[in-house]
C-alpha cells in the first residue's frame, strides 16, 4: 500500500482564490510539503496559512535562490526521500504550489521523480497569467487569437524570434531582465501595448503601462502584450 501524492495549486496569491476542492484538500492533510527558501520563508504556504490544520507534519523543501540546477535538484532528491517515506506508510503527501502545479509549477520537478511509481492526483489552481489579465483589466486573446508565453530570462535573440510572432504575448520571470525587456519591446514596437503587473492580487500589486513600471522589478512581476489593443486606452 502507498498513499497519493497530491499537487495542489493555491492560486496567485490571494487566499480567496484558492478553489474550494484545493481548500478542501488542504484542511484534511497529515502530511504537506511547500517549496521555500532556505530561511524557511513560503509564499505558497502563507498564502493557505489559515487552512492548514494543527498538527499536521510540514515539509519545507528548502531550495537555494541561485540561478544553478544542480543544487536544486539535490534539495528536491532529499524531498523525494522524505515524502516517499510518509507515502511508503499509506499517508497522503500534500505539496502545495503557488499558481498551478503544472504551469511554471515547483511541483513538477516533484512529479518527474514520482511518476509511474505511486498515485498523483493533481489540483489545478488559478494562474498568475489570467490573475494578471484580470487585474490589469486587459483582456489577452479572444476567438482564433494565440497567446505565447515567454520566460523573461532568454537571451535577447531567443526573446525577440518569440516577440515577432502574431497574438498576445506574456512575458514571465521578468525581474532583474526589466530593463532589457524593455529595450526589446521598444525595438520592435510593442512597448506603447505592454502593461506591467507585479504581485497580482495582493494588497500592495502594481497594475501600470510599462512607460510607469518601477525601476527594480520583483521576481512576482509579469508583463502582458494583449493580441488587441482596442480595449484600454492609457
Amino acid at each position: 500500500m502507498t498513499g497519493t501524492l497530491i499537487g495542489v495549486g493555491v492560486g496567485p496569491g490571494d487566499p480567496e482564490l484558492v478553489t474550494l476542492k484545493a481548500h478542501r484538500i488542504i484542511q484534511g492533510a497529515k502530511v504537506i510539503a511547500y517549496p521555500s527558501t532556505e530561511e524557511g520563508e513560503s509564499f505558497a504556504r502563507e498564502i493557505v496559512a489559515d487552512y492548514v490544520p494543527s498538527g499536521v507534519v510540514e515539509i519545507p523543501i528548502k531550495i537555494p535562490m541561485v540561478a544553478e540546477r544542480y543544487p536544486s535538484q539535490v534539495i528536491y532528491n532529499e524531498a523525494y526521500t522524505c515524502i516517499n517515506h510518509h507515502l511508503s506508510f499509506d499517508q497522503n503527501v500534500i505539496v502545495i504550489c503557488q499558481g498551478d502545479p503544472f504551469f511554471f509549477g515547483s511541483f513538477m520537478y516533484l512529479f518527474s521523480k514520482f511518476v509511474n511509481k505511486v498515485p498523483i492526483e493533481v489540483i489545478p489552481g488559478i494562474t498568475s497569467l489570467t490573475a494578471c489579465s484580470a487585474v490589469s483589466l486587459r483582456p489577452l486573446c479572444a476567438r482564433s487569437d494565440t497567446v505565447t508565453v515567454i520566460p523573461g530570462n532568454l537571451n535577447d535573440n531567443e526573446l525577440e524570434q518569440a516577440l515577432k510572432g502574431e497574438g498576445a504575448f506574456a512575458i514571465m520571470k521578468v525581474g532583474r531582465h526589466l530593463d532589457r525587456l524593455k529595450s526589446i519591446l521598444e525595438r520592435l514596437g510593442l512597448f506603447n501595448r505592454s502593461t506591467y503587473i507585479s504581485h497580482a492580487t495582493l494588497a500592495n500589486q502594481v497594475v501600470a503601462p510599462l512607460s510607469k513600471a518601477p525601476e527594480i522589478a520583483p521576481y512576482f512581476s509579469m508583463i502582458l502584450i494583449p493580441s488587441e489593443d482596442k480595449y484600454v486606452t492609457y
